[in-house]
This record gives C-alpha cells, structure tokens and sequence, in this order.
C-alpha cells in the first residue's frame, strides 16, 4: 500500500536525472574536445613540473615523445644588410669600415671657403649601392695582414682555457692530503687524544695509537665524501676551486675508492680493536658529516649546529677508547669542542660571506647576520660557565676554572668586538685567537686533570704505614 507512491516518487526522479545527462553528455564532449585542441595547439601551457613552487631545479616534461619546456624566445638580431626595394630593383647596402686618410700634401681649396678657416677633409662610412645587373669590384694591391702568434701567447691563451689534467703518480700524496684536509684530520685526532688523555684510566699505548688512527681514517673518509658531494658548488668559491675534485686531477671514482679506503678499516679497527661504542660513534660521525651537515649547508642555517655536533664527537670516542662508556667528563669535553666552534666558525665565515653566497650555502653571516654575532658571542661566554663545571664532575681541580679565566676571557672580548662592530677586522682576530684558544684550553685541562681512584690510594698508603 505505501510501495507504490515510493516507487512512483524514484522513477520520477530517475527520469529527471536521466534527462539532465543526456542533455549534459554533448556539452562534455563539447568541452573535452576544446581542451584536447587546446593541448594540441600548444602543449606548454599545461603544468608542468617546473610551475612546483616547492622544486629548485628545472624539468622538462614529455608529451607525445617530443620535449616542450618553456622559454624565453631569442630576440632576432638585426641583420647588417639591409635590402631596399625601388620600382621593382632590389638594391643591397653594405657597410665599410671608416679608413683614417693620410693627407701629405696641401689641403685643396674649396670655393667659399679659406684655406685658415677649411675643415680636414675624411672619408666617412659610405653607402655602396650594387644593382643585381651590375656590381662593381675594387680589388687592392696591398697584401692583407696576418697575425702570426707566438709559442708563448699560444701556451698563455691554452692556460686560461679549460683542459684535461694530466694524471701523474708522483702527485698522488698530495692529491690525498687535500681530499682529506690532512689540517682538520689532524685537529679531529688532537681532540681525539686529548679525550683519551683526560679519561681517569691508565694509559695505555697500544689502543691509543689504533684509536687515534681508526679517528683520522674516519675523517679522512667523512672529508672525501663531503667534497665528492660539493664538487659543483666548490667550483664557483675562490677558497675551494682548486681542490683535486674540482681541478679534475683524480676522477670521481678514484676518490669514492679512496674514501671506502680510509672508512671501512677505519671504523673496523674502532669498532674491532678498541670497543664497539667507539666504532658506533666513528660511523655516526661519518654519517652526520656527509648525510646531514653537507646537504644542510644549501638548505638550512642548521648546518652549523650539526657541523659543530660532528665536531663535539671526537674528544668523546677518545674517552670512550680508553673507558668503553660514556660518562660525564665525556660529555663535558664534547661540550667544551661544541661550544668553542661556533666562535671559531662564525668568525671564520664572516669574512667569507661572498664566497657562501656564490656557492649557494646557507650560513649564518650570509643570510642572518645578527644571529651570526650573537651565537659567537653566547657561545664564547659558555667556555667559562663549562670550565667552571669541569671540577665539579671531578674531571679537573679547582684550579682549572681560575687558569683557564684569562683565556676565556680574552676570547669572550674579542667576540664581544666582533659582536659589536662585525667587521672584517674584529672577525679575522677572534677567528686566530680560536686557534691558539682550543689547544691551550686543552692543555691546561690535561695539567689539572683530577688524579685517578687508585694513584689516591697508593699515596695515602705510604701515609698510612708512618703514622
């Protein structure tokens, strides 16, 4: 009884629907064949993957096996010869070069004008008019002249040029140490063996020596990955255009092999001779410089927050080496490595602000400059606040803090000039004073480093035996 209005009320409204499609199915063909006439008219007005705010690089799309990328057109140079058309006669104008006339004789006399008062008289630029039917030819007897370059000019001209490198043996060592930076390798295994100096456990030679290579073979690896990576963005930088990736002096491959050279015995010897946390903490630095620190450099001022935690790792696998745990002192000195780079960094870069910009790097004394003098400057005033905790977490004696004051003053001053001023000159003295600062600071950590348990022991004993 209510079926039936129920099933009258839907064929009413699935006629209605069906109507409005059959009217609406010729204005979408309609519509679909004006859109594919469109695309074949001109293809370029379709999205592309270049109109992706979000994509740096430029893409070009593939429609119909043919390649369509937008471009600017060229502009059509105005041709040197310019036709002209009369009464049917086509006429072609060349142009002659201006010819400076010798005048040996007198000047001759033109009617109403004197001879004081008679202009110098010089052919000018003159419009020679050949007709298809006869076109005159001026032939000169004077031979033409030829420019015969020398074997120096030549050899002067090669040199500016591009040319394919040579590769010679005998340069390979020094090829190496730049791949390397044989001088930040070498102050990675400083730092190193000063961690493993300020651990309280008895020295002992043998794992300091494998522990010191395996740290500067991982640097060796991190350094030659990272330029392996940077090699188009060094070229444009007058600090790094002569690298041997750069230059073209060893191939691509030839320095990937020579980092898994230096990488895999190098984390193995950590990891194998000294103890499995300071293998960890070699292949975690050797991920963190090439896979974060190198690519964040073109993205994100963060870089330098990772590039110093990178730097921060090193005198920690040297207490690790010689504890096989991480404890306090550990983090101390990473903290005193960590904090001490930024002065050193920021100074540094400051002065090199033109080179970053043209590499495309995103470093702070480029894009915020401010934040760039005040990092250095905090961060300079945190040496004293760490070195004032070394004692307290007994890795030195109190008298660490107090001769260690002038130093970390010094360099808290000298930042608070380049805070102040951020001139070329207060940047380049805060950037020397960081590297006489760091191993001094070092060093005087070694002299008050607190003696161990058992050396306590075995002079309170013989105390013990007098009394």
């Amino acid at each position: 009884m209510y079926k039936a209005p129920c099933c009258r009320l839907s064929g009413l409204v699935g006629s209605t629907v069906k109507q409005k499609l059959v009217h609406s199915v010729p204005r979408w063909n309609q519509t679909a064949r004006s859109l594919i006439q469109l695309h074949r008219r001109e293809p370029s007005n379709l999205s592309t993957y270049q109109h992706l705010c979000f994509l740096k690089r430029q893409y070009v799309a593939k429609n119909n096996s043919e390649l369509h990328q937008r471009a600017i057109p060229k502009q059509t140079p105005i041709p040197p010869i310019v036709d002209e058309r009369d009464h049917g006669v086509e006429t072609q104008v060349d142009r002659i070069p201006t010819i400076d006339a010798v005048v040996t004789g007198p000047v001759p006399h033109v009617e109403g004008v004197t001879t004081e008062t008679q202009p110098e008289i010089y052919p000018t630029t003159t419009d020679v008019v050949a007709e298809k039917d006869s076109v005159s030819h001026t032939v000169s007897d004077e031979a033409p002249h030829v420019h015969v370059e020398t074997d120096e000019a030549r050899e002067a001209r090669l040199d500016r040029q591009w040319k394919q490198l040579k590769f010679e043996a005998a340069l390979l060592p020094d090829i190496y140490a730049k791949l390397a930076k044989i001088k930040l390798t070498a102050l990675v295994v400083t730092t190193a063996a000063a961690g493993y100096a300020m651990a309280p456990v008895p020295f002992d030679p043998f794992i300091f020596f494998v522990s010191s290579l395996g740290t500067g073979l991982a640097s060796c690896c991190a350094n030659s990955i990272n330029q392996y990576f940077e090699v188009p963005f060094d070229s444009n930088m007058n600090r790094t255009k002569n690298r041997p990736l750069v230059r073209g002096q060893i191939s691509p491959l030839h320095a990937v092999s020579f980092a898994l050279a230096c990488g895999v015995p190098g984390i193995a010897l950590l990891t194998l001779a000294v103890n499995p946390l300071t293998g960890f903490l070699g292949a975690l630095n050797i991920f963190l410089y090439t896979c974060c620190y190198t690519p964040l450099k073109r993205l994100s001022i963060t870089n330098t927050w990772v590039g110093a935690l990178v730097g921060a790792i090193p005198p920690i696998m040297g207490w690790t080496a010689a504890t096989g745990c991480l404890e306090p002192g550990a983090l101390l000195l990473g903290g005193l490595l960590y904090s001490w780079q930024f002065p050193h960094f920021n100074a540094l870069s400051w002065n090199l602000r033109e080179d970053y910009s043209r590499g495309g790097y995103r470093m702070m004394s480029v894009t915020h400059p401010g934040m760039c003098k005040r990092v250095a400057l905090r961060h300079s005033l945190g040496l004293i606040g760490l070195s004032t905790l070394a004692p307290a977490l007994d890795v030195t004696l109190w008298t660490f803090p107090i001769i260690s004051l002038p130093i970390n003053v010094y360099i808290s001053y000298l930042a608070f000039r380049f805070y102040h001023k951020g001139d070329r000159s207060s940047a380049r003295k805060l950037f020397f004073c960081s590297l006489w600062h760091l191993p001094m600071l070092l060093l005087l950590a070694l002299t008050c480093k607190k003696p161990r348990r058992d050396q306590e022991d075995a002079a309170a004993s013989p105390l013990a035996l007098q009394s």
